[in-house]
């Protein structure tokens, strides 16, 4: 019977301290139903950047003149929304101040709300200040060198091309007829 109660005995202390030793370890928990619902709850968009970006430039019209009273639009290259908007100051300067980083182009609006010019993509960090260039693009007269010959309405084309960043020119059949 000593035996019996010996044995007893050990069984029982094997389980406590068994059980304490479990009981030292971190399990995770199963949240309440409450807690739950507060892990799954949307949360605000709240946590910004510390530290904000600015984008300044200026507007220009094909000549490199300043574009006084204009408006240009800041919008966000990556999700396509419009950003911001704002009116030049009377040098043709604006500035788009606390952005969050990204990757932005400056539009240049004309009536109607149309895109007469658009700047480079402007990719910022925290805590940058960009520098963005929106000229307008340089119209020659195409029509108005048409008409006094074909080598200077070939010119016009050309000069048009490079000062727009076309680098080759495929020769083809001509589309508009000919007088």
């Amino acid at each position: 019977m000593s035996r019996l109660l010996y044995r007893v005995a050990a069984v029982l202390l094997a389980t406590t301290s068994l059980a304490a030793a479990q009981q030292s370890v971190v399990r995770p928990q199963t949240p309440s139903l409450r807690a739950r619902a507060r892990l799954t709850a949307p949360r605000p968009v709240t946590a910004r950047p510390t530290t904000l970006t600015t984008i300044q430039g200026n507007a220009l019209d094909a000549t490199n003149g300043n574009l006084a009273n204009v408006v240009v639009r800041l919008r966000d290259a990556r999700f396509g929304r419009i950003v911001d908007t704002e009116l030049t100051d009377k040098s043709g300067l604006f500035t788009f101040r606390t952005l969050d980083p990204g990757s932005y182009i400056v539009e240049l609006i004309g009536n109607q709300s149309t895109v007469l010019a658009a700047s480079q993509i402007l990719n910022v960090e925290a805590g940058e200040i960009v520098s963005a260039i929106v000229q307008l693009p340089l119209l020659t007269p195409v029509i108005a060198a048409a008409g006094s010959s074909t080598v200077a309405t070939a010119a016009a084309i050309v000069t048009e091309a490079a000062a727009t960043g076309v680098v080759a020119v495929i020769a083809t059949d001509p589309v508009s007829p000919i007088e």
